[in-house]
């Protein structure tokens, strides 16, 4: 099981700091140049911690609020503890040495996440594979290179791990995802494993806090012609709605609300145009019954 660190993650309790400490510097009437100049550092500084993108120094974070003139001794602690908080290691930074650097804040964003709702047009979303899918996914797109069994093992362990917040006693995040219909028939890691992956995929989308969804080949077109995203929502009014976006090399992170907009309006109409899940039940047993 893996060690559960700061409640959220680092990466989502900067963003809270830094949208607090944001809203207290427009309160006060504070340029950004004016606080960069307080912590020794600059404008652009300042910039990156109210936006949650760099580590806080509690120092940096008590001279702040001194400047904000916060009298209260008992907010300033929280917030001190806050910033301590945001620094510890998140339980998923142990893979750091497997993992792109581009994709670390999206697990700490995801262990924060209360709803997920994904569209896949490759393969099983990763919160909902089996452990053999899994290992024939890590070593795909690794060109002649084979990763080493205990590399992959590793991977296949934080995938799983990453899998808990499904299942964690607190809070369990929901997820809705909207998969289509290649994805079931592409024999990643053989028809056997895929076999026992569809079955999987019947158990889980049974439990209360998963919605799975199929785009059937019968559908014809979608609105989504621009590949897979993910949207990620969170229980605090500090953090935005992000959409995740992964490519071959790099990922990108939307949370401007013009494009949040646009990704829930597609992602809606997905949904719409997808089998429900009691359809989508039906559909996975006829291609496990056709591939048995």
């Amino acid at each position: 099981m893996a060690e559960q660190g700061t409640p959220g993650g680092p990466t989502a309790l900067r963003i809270m700091l830094g949208a607090h400490l944001r809203r207290m510097r427009e309160d006060a009437n504070i340029s950004r140049s004016d606080a960069g100049w307080a912590i020794r550092g600059s404008e652009s500084k300042i910039s990156r911690l109210e936006l949650g993108r760099v580590g806080f120094k509690v120092r940096d974070v008590d001279d702040l609020l001194t400047l904000y003139k916060l009298d209260d001794p008992a907010e300033r602690e929280r917030l001190l503890n806050l910033a301590r908080e945001a620094n510890n290691p998140g339980w998923w930074q142990r893979y750091d040495d497997l993992t792109p650097t581009w994709f670390h804040s999206y697990l700490g964003l995801e262990v924060a996440a209360q709803l997920i709702r994904t569209y896949e047009v490759q393969f099983v979303p990763g919160l909902l594979q089996t452990p053999d899918y899994a290992r024939a996914v890590v070593q795909l797109g690794r060109g002649e290179r084979v990763l080493p069994d205990a590399e992959v093992e590793r991977l296949v362990t934080l995938r799983k791990s990453r899998q808990e917040i499904l299942t964690r006693d607190e809070r369990p995040a929901r997820l809705w995802a909207v998969v289509d219909e290649a994805v079931l028939r592409r024999p990643i890691g053989g028809w056997a494993v895929l076999r026992a992956q569809l079955e999987y995929l019947v158990e889980v989308s049974r439990k209360p806090n998963v919605t799975l969804q199929i785009l059937p080949f019968s559908g014809g077109g979608y609105a989504a012609t621009g590949g897979a995203f993910s949207l990620l929502r969170f229980g605090d009014a500090d953090l935005p709605d992000i959409v995740y976006i992964e490519h071959l090399t790099s990922a990108v992170y939307l949370d401007k609300r013009e494009d949040l907009d646009e990704y829930v309006v597609t992602m809606d109409s997905l949904s719409i145009a997808a089998s429900t899940p009691r359809q989508t039940q039906h559909l996975l047993t006829s291609i496990i019954a056709e591939i048995s």
